[in-house]
């Protein structure tokens, strides 16, 4: 790993071509970080970015943007975690907006091929990244076989909470069973902020949770209500991406503040983009007030994870050098492979893989990115195109 810190501008650019580029959903962004800042930049060892997995996996909130804002924190201190979030986030901020100001649906044959090459792109980035991670934390048998029993229990109990729980047991069963593993250098994160920063932005994120449903049941302020709206789905989800969506329609369709046509019409565009699906709030901003309202929902949902996020690294960073929590580390990590190899197969291949035609795609993709390392952007120009041509020959 390289110990040297980046600064504001190269870490917005690194994540920048990222939040271009970065298709798939939240398990795929997983996997290009890995690839980015593992195994290309090395700016963390696979140990130190399999413990910042874990910590993004257990707070509330988006996962992966919270683990591209943890990167960038752990890199350049809180400017270099702005500058990823702000570099991952804002292509698909401007393309939402974009879409909502012109109100245009995800509608047409052509339309549709495109999207269905970006669950194909999701397919071969996701298992290539497994690949990768299975490799690291899954190295000995004890530690397969835990990744194997999460895999099953998640597929026969798909539950956000569930998912908690096989995290949690991963991590007792480590604790328990992995006598072999001790911490290793380089498995503390290195962190700019301080303990009492971290005190403040806990406190921060509690405070803002309870007194904005009271602030908006005070002032009866439109913008009020949105953000406490969006702030509370950002605070309150576990698992991020497609979780949030219940959240979110329950926020703003029971209200009234938009018809469920036109937010679904936003969740269809947020598949055809790239960079985190919490970006969705961009659109419903859009729709509920124009851009101002769409940054200040933007910024309401993000927020949250951003918080806490901050506030635990300090503490996580000194408890991952304890000879404990190495064992249990590693049966939690375990565990989270068990979860994203869940997550391959549902949703990622089964929304994505319904013939042949579709196999094939992802396949040629999964071999260009594993073994001709192809960049992830050039696979994603080549499963759309192939997606589009399979449609016009009638082969999917």
């Amino acid at each position: 790993m390289t110990t040297e810190r980046s600064s504001f501008a190269e870490i917005f650019l690194v994540y920048l071509k990222l939040g271009c580029s970065a298709f798939g959903g939240p398990i795929a962004h997983l996997a290009y970080f890995e690839r980015s800042f593992v195994q290309q930049r090395k700016w963390l060892t696979a140990e130190q970015y399999a413990g910042l997995l874990t910590l993004c996996q257990f707070l509330p909130g988006p996962a992966s943007s919270q683990m591209g804002y943890a990167i960038g924190l752990t890199r350049g201190g809180i400017p270099g975690g702005l500058a990823a979030f702000l570099g991952f986030t804002m292509p698909s901020v401007v393309l939402m907006i974009l879409a909502a100001s012109a109100a245009q649906t995800m509608d047409g044959p052509t339309a549709a091929a495109v999207i269905h090459g970006l669950k194909l792109v999701a397919v071969a980035v996701v298992a290539a990244g497994v690949l990768g991670l299975a490799r690291k934390l899954a190295p000995d048998t004890p530690r397969a076989l835990l990744a194997a029993m999460a895999t099953a229990a998640v597929l026969l109990a798909p539950s956000a909470w569930f998912q908690l729980a096989a995290i949690a047991l991963g991590g007792v069963a480590g604790a328990l069973l992995l006598r072999h593993v001790v911490p290793t250098e380089g498995m503390a994160l290195p962190t700019a902020t301080s303990r009492r920063t971290a005190i403040i932005c806990l406190a921060l994120f509690t405070l803002l949770l309870i007194s904005l449903p009271v602030a908006a049941s005070l002032a009866n302020n439109h913008f009020v209500d949105i953000g406490e709206a969006f702030y509370r789905a950002g605070a309150l989800v576990f698992g991020g991406g497609h979780v949030v969506l219940p959240l979110l329609e329950q926020s703003v369709v029971e209200p009234g503040w938009m018809t469920r046509d036109q937010f679904l019409a936003g969740y269809g565009a947020a598949q055809a983009v790239p960079g985190p699906m919490f970006t969705l709030s961009a659109y419903l901003g859009t729709v509920l007030g124009g851009w101002p309202v769409a940054v200040l929902a933007v910024a309401a949902i993000f927020l949250p994870g951003m918080l806490l996020v901050t506030g635990a690294l300090p503490f996580w960073a000194a408890l991952s050098a304890n000879r404990g929590m190495a064992r249990a580390l590693a049966g939690i990590n375990a565990a989270v492979l068990g979860l994203l190899i869940a997550a391959l197969y549902d949703p990622v291949w089964v929304s994505a893989i319904a013939n042949a035609a579709d196999f094939s795609i992802a396949l040629i993709g999964f071999v260009l990115l594993v073994a001709a390392k192809w960049s992830a952007l050039w696979v994603v120009g080549w499963c759309v195109a192939a997606s589009f041509a399979a449609s016009t020959w009638g082969l999917t």
